[in-house]
């Protein structure tokens, strides 16, 4: 499914946005004006971008250090990341994870051991998303689990679709190892669908290339707990329900179904 021309007009300002702050990692505090020259923006536009990254913390504006004679008037303002900002193009620890798994795939069992991982560490990072959900109206809570994906700092919303809704991660912190690694992407759609208490399908990742992680939940009259399972007129077992909306989440995640 196609990002709406809001999302749309959000993902081009991020990518901007992130050319900005990519700017002043290579060639370190910069003013407006250095900005604008080397990105071909205008001065105004710079200003914008720069007073979003300074609301999220990752530049901060301060004066211009002067080297030899101070010249007449105010020093420049130059905008320098933070210590957030630069840890946020700090690749140093997706590549410690991927080699922490590595390890574990080759000597503690396997992908099965990997994907054991991953479970675990996704069932202690879900008991805040759990808590989010209990406390909201069955009809609020995939705008629930958004938001608290969003404290999580995956830039999350939720949106209506026909026949259900979409789940928008516009971030991801471990994007780079999930791409190695697609066991992060199942245990947290699998987690999802427990949480929900429904059959999720997994669109698009942002570790297999896509511009943002999507997943789609069906409404209660279309879900597939709802449907017989065997062919027999008969609903399944909730066991069995569970079983079969865990296998179908996770043969999606971390991909994009033909």
């Amino acid at each position: 499914m196609g990002e709406s021309p809001q999302e749309e007009l959000a993902t081009g300002e991020r990518s901007t946005r992130n050319r900005v702050a990519r700017s002043i990692l290579d060639h370190g505090p910069s003013t407006v004006a250095d900005l604008a020259g080397r990105l071909g923006l205008t001065q105004a536009a710079v200003r914008r971008h720069l007073d979003a990254l300074v609301s999220d913390d990752v530049v901060v504006a301060r004066e211009q250090r002067v080297y030899g004679a101070r010249t007449r008037g105010r020093p420049a303002k130059v905008f320098a990341l933070t210590d957030c900002g630069r840890d946020a193009f700090d690749q140093s620890y997706d590549a410690l994870a991927v080699d922490a798994l590595r390890w574990i795939e080759e000597n503690a069992g396997g992908e099965a051991a990997v994907a054991a991982f991953a479970r675990d560490r996704m069932e202690a990072q879900a008991e805040a998303y759990r808590r989010a959900v209990e406390a909201a109206d069955p009809e609020a809570r995939t705008e629930a689990l958004a938001k608290a994906l969003t404290a999580d700092g995956y830039a999350a919303t939720a949106r209506n679709a026909p026949v259900g809704e979409q789940l928008c991660q516009h971030h991801c912190p471990v994007a780079h190892v999930a791409e190695r690694y697609p066991q992060l992407c199942e245990a947290e759609t699998e987690v999802f669908s427990r949480l929900l208490g429904t059959h999720v399908q997994r669109l698009a990742t942002i570790a297999h290339g896509d511009g943002v992680c999507t997943t789609f939940i069906p409404k209660a009259g279309h879900r597939s707990d709802d449907r017989p399972a065997d062919g027999s007129g008969r609903t399944s077992t909730t066991s069995n329900t569970e079983k079969t909306t865990s296998q179908a989440s996770a043969s999606t995640a971390g991909r994009n179904p033909a």
